[in-house]
């Protein structure tokens, strides 16, 4: 046995097969639900990776999964893996010409769709040059043009298969690959060893616990551990965050609770009821309704079973943590540094926040290094967080920008992520922010994330970005884009600036504020700069 994530899901379907494995809420409220065991998801993951292979679908081809949330979504990615073939998620809220371009990119053989998305899908297909099989999750809309390629009902797929696990051998090799939009350019795909994804973000290794040292031993932690734990990724599962936490449930044979969107007010009764013990989602976009939830019409909701509260992708600021801790005092909320090209590296500090920044003990090989050189940095002085050890293997049909990012030293491989820091004596890292966004003004440099901490601690401010806008003076100044709570007066610039100066240095401080209804983020939270830089240089400050 080798470290395949079909190997080892079978490994843990066979020690406990008829503990609940997976429960999707599709409608929250309504009781419109699917409750499936360890052996039901896998029986259910065989045929339809039956199907696939009885069409064409082999070792090394790539399956996109363009769906909202629901158990389709993860049975299709089993299926995947046991027939080696590689999911590929496709971000739902893609138009048809960036969906042909990532359909081309990633050389899909095979899509999985919501009908909801069949408009979009038709017009994107005959842009595609390898797409071949659709299988259509659902019944679309009424007068839907129809793709060119009949789709087949995914129910009828499931059951033209047979549910016995008759498959070849995998390898610790077999591909994964997660596509990742970020915040600027064109979608890229992180092509991943499913050994070193295992190990990087999938429960096998520390920071989340002693390194598993062979294959076989996550079965036998989970047939000595119990069980107990429920695990509840919020955000999209086409963003690898959600992805990997359900993973991690079904690694430690726990059960996995998944809603097809996020909807703030039954996140937190399906808490109640399914005795939940860890959430995962992304940052204030997700943090903030929720503590508005329990200060409002889900006041008294029972959230006693809630041991941890995990963000990455975005950072969670002390002032909505602070609020929802006082709603839920037993629970930990942690703010996680990871990313699609590094996985789950490490959790911020306790002493983390607007003072020192958000500081990182990581949990796994890790440099400071100089952009340009690559040789690693003084303590105390920026530069980039590079981290070797189980890294992707590149950029899936991007040569070039592999090698921008991934690079060797000392006979070992590192990814260079996009995250400027600084190191301290001890190895403890403060996580300056993504050096792309990073706004030069006067030749001082500003981080968005440190100003738009200092923003939300603001009490009229709901959310905030950050960006920067062309400057004659300074080069860019820095200007604030913010929502505000319902029922509140806009506060002006010098009420802004007034506030951060407690909080920030000078040349950190917003020289411009727009006051907007609603920020824009991708539907896991992440913040879209490149909206928020067009608002700030698009309207008076």
């Amino acid at each position: 046995m080798e470290y395949n994530l079909a190997d080892l899901f079978e490994s843990i379907v066979d020690t406990v097969p008829d503990r609940e494995a997976l429960v999707y809420i599709e409608h929250p409220g309504t009781g419109a639900e699917r409750r499936l065991t360890y052996r039901e998801l896998d029986a259910a993951a065989n045929r339809l990776a039956h199907h696939l292979a009885a069409h064409g679908t082999g070792p090394g081809h790539h399956v996109g999964l363009h769906l909202y949330n629901c158990v389709e979504y993860l049975q299709a990615a089993l299926a995947c893996l046991k027939i080696r073939a590689v999911p590929v998620n496709v971000n739902y809220r893609y138009v048809e010409d960036e969906l042909a371009y990532l359909y081309r990119d990633a050389d899909l053989t095979t899509l999985v769709y919501d009908a909801e998305f069949t408009g979009r899908v038709a017009s994107a297909v005959p842009r595609t040059g390898t797409l071949r099989n659709l299988i259509r999750v659902g019944t679309p809309p009424e007068d839907t043009p129809e793709p060119a390629i009949t789709p087949v009902p995914f129910n009828e797929a499931e059951a033209s298969g047979s549910p016995e696990r008759d498959f070849g051998p995998r390898s610790a090799d077999d591909r994964f690959i997660i596509y990742t939009g970020g915040t600027t350019g064109m979608p890229k795909g992180v092509l991943w060893r499913q050994e070193d994804l295992f190990f990087s973000g999938m429960g096998g290794g520390a920071p989340t616990g002693e390194p598993v040292k062979r294959p076989e031993e996550l079965a036998e932690r989970v047939a000595a551990g119990g069980d107990g734990l429920v695990f509840f990724p919020t955000a999209p599962l086409m963003h690898g965050t959600s992805t990997l936490t359900a993973f991690i449930g079904f690694h430690f044979g726990q059960k996995v609770v998944i809603h097809r969107k996020f909807v703030p007010q039954e996140v937190l009764r399906t808490v109640g009821r399914e005795r939940v013990s860890s959430i995962s989602l992304v940052g204030d976009a997700m943090l903030r309704p929720l503590t508005d939830a329990l200060t409002g019409p889900l006041k008294g909701t029972d959230c006693s079973s809630l041991f941890t509260i995990s963000s990455s992708g975005a950072i969670m600021s002390r002032t909505v943590r602070d609020q929802f801790q006082a709603l839920v005092p037993g629970v930990m909320i942690l703010n996680n540094f990871g990313s699609s090209e590094s996985g789950f590296n490490g959790t911020a500090t306790a002493d983390s926040g607007p003072q020192k920044g958000f500081r990182v003990q990581f949990g796994r090989g890790i440099s400071v290094v100089d952009p340009a050189t690559l040789a690693p940095v003084p303590a105390g002085v920026p530069g980039r967080i590079a981290l070797r050890g189980h890294v992707p293997l590149g950029y899936y049909n991007d040569p070039g920008k592999t090698a921008e990012t991934f690079f060797e030293s000392g006979g070992e491989r590192y990814v260079l992520l996009g995250d400027m820091a600084t190191a301290d004596e001890d190895g403890v890292v403060t996580v300056l922010g993504r050096g792309s966004q990073c706004i030069n003004t006067g030749g001082e440099k500003v981080y968005p994330e440190e100003v738009e901490e200092a923003l939300k601690a603001h009490p009229d401010v709901y959310d905030a970005l950050v960006a920067g806008v062309p400057d004659e003076k300074w080069g860019s100044r820095v200007s604030a884009v913010v929502q505000l709570r319902d029922g509140v007066a806009a506060p002006t610039l010098e009420q802004i600036q007034t506030h951060c100066r407690a909080r920030l240095a000078g040349y950190k401080i917003p020289r411009g504020l727009v006051v907007v209804g609603h920020i824009e983020r991708s539907p896991s939270g992440k913040a879209d700069y490149r909206w928020a830089g067009a608002v700030a240089a698009g309207q008076p400050s």
